[in-house]
């Protein structure tokens, strides 16, 4: 692996990581690459001090999506109102914070890395401008911000050159994990070297960052009840629903302009072909962030009818691999409306046919701002209703980040014409509403 990492291109990064865990290109190979790869365990290090310390100069990267001077690389990332698919977006970000973390950890003296790098975590991505320009060149930039015993966080910024200069586009931060040669246990990483008092700052925001996730995990609404003034909203969702010509509490009616939370949402199917699978692992299969997109998208324009604007997305969990040959399970629903604002939530499980038993491998979270009034999603059962309060926070915790502020702002100045070009729609695949 060269040094510098510099300037790559979009298309090299996928190149780049399979030369660093010497991935297989063809599927008939990988068992033989898997046992290459298990050989390179007796390169770990039995404890995080065995390990060098980098500095965060060590894995800052520049890469360039050059949509405006290749034409044939945008039709990649088009769709057919040629705008930009932002599920390629993500894609390209997920691939590069592995490869940042490569780099945070690269061996100068063995040809591969014997480590297994995979996403546990999309912290959060900060929607910065509305617009993303189908043919002007965009850069990525990126470099680990913190790191723990065998976990990394990498923050990114995506810019796009308009009007002679490169404006912003979003920031993302990504948490990842190292994983032994077969993916099998935790992996030490190099402890990160801090120097000035501006990394020293940088590295804090980490730990907050960190401590947030923690509190967030501990007042999940899996494990402990929901707070007096929730209980309250629900309560009041439930009580809205009653027929007043009936004195029971099963007489359930829909309040004017409002949906039920079971017709707002959509399902897909995934067939898990070894020809997308992960760089990294030759038997996991890589969630194709643009589906999940897509069928989000679906669900979304079906409930509000207008074009989506995304202001942010949210803790996106990695519970499980993929495994080549699943049957992977989709299904999107929208959680929460309120005002101007519409969130999203995609759940992804695998199904084993033989055994017909479901395991949940992702959460995904997306706040979109709308532009007309749309259906309130009024929730019937209590499961619902602990969707629709986990929708709510996500939208007022999205919507205290000025990032997000700034967004609105900026939508409710645009021109007609200009609106046009925040349309991205999904590919249309086998989706259903049932």
């Amino acid at each position: 692996m060269a040094e510098g990492n510099s300037h790559l291109l979009v298309t090299n990064v996928r190149n780049r990581l399979r030369e660093i865990v010497g991935a297989s290109t063809n599927w008939k190979d990988h068992q033989q690459a898997m046992a290459e790869r298990a050989s390179l365990s007796e390169h770990l290090a039995g404890s995080q001090s065995e390990l060098p310390a980098k500095t965060m100069k060590d894995s800052e990267i520049e890469v360039h999506l050059p949509l405006g001077t290749q034409p044939s690389l945008r039709e990649k990332y088009l769709n057919y109102h040629n705008t930009v698919r932002f599920g390629r977006i993500l894609e390209d970000l997920d691939s590069l914070a592995v490869l940042i973390c490569y780099s945070h950890t690269w061996n100068k003296e063995l040809d591969r890395s014997p480590l297994s790098i995979v996403t546990a975590l999309v912290d959060k991505i900060d929607m910065r401008k509305n617009i993303i320009y189908p043919d002007c060149d965009i850069k990525f930039t990126g470099h680990v911000t913190w790191v723990g015993k065998s976990s990394i966080e990498a923050k990114m910024h995506m810019t796009q050159f308009h009007d002679g200069a490169y404006s912003p586009v979003l920031d993302a931060t990504f948490v990842m994990v190292a994983r032994d040669p077969e993916n099998k246990r935790a992996a030490f990483v190099n402890p990160l070297k801090l120097q000035g008092p501006e990394e020293e700052k940088i590295f804090q925001q980490g730990e907050i960052n960190k401590k947030r996730r923690v509190d967030l995990s501990t007042a999940s609404l899996l494990k402990v009840a929901p707070t007096a003034e929730e209980r309250t909203i629900v309560h009041s969702l439930f009580l809205n629903t009653l027929d007043t010509k009936t004195v029971s509490f099963r007489s359930r009616i829909l309040p004017p302009n409002s949906m039920w939370m079971e017709d707002a949402k959509m399902k897909g199917l995934e067939i898990c072909h070894p020809q997308v699978r992960r760089e990294c692992f030759h038997t996991h299969w890589l969630i194709k962030e643009s589906c999940i997109y897509s069928l989000c998208l679906l669900c979304y324009i079906y409930h509000s009818g207008s074009r989506p604007i995304l202001v942010a997305v949210d803790d996106i969990l990695f519970q499980k691999p993929v495994e080549i040959g699943s049957l992977l399970l989709l299904s999107s629903q929208v959680c929460y409306t309120e005002g101007e604002h519409i969130q999203v939530r995609v759940h992804t499980e695998v199904l084993d046919p033989l055994t017909r038993q479901h395991s949940t491998t992702n959460v995904f979270h997306f706040t979109f701002l709308v532009e007309k009034a749309v259906p309130a999603v009024v929730p019937q059962s209590y499961g619902e209703s602990m969707l629709y309060l986990d929708g709510k926070r996500r939208r007022d915790l999205a919507m205290n980040k000025a990032s997000c502020q700034c967004i609105a702002m900026q939508y409710h100045t645009l021109s007609h014409d200009q609106k046009k070009t925040l349309v991205t729609p999904p590919q249309f695949g086998f989706f259903s509403r049932n």
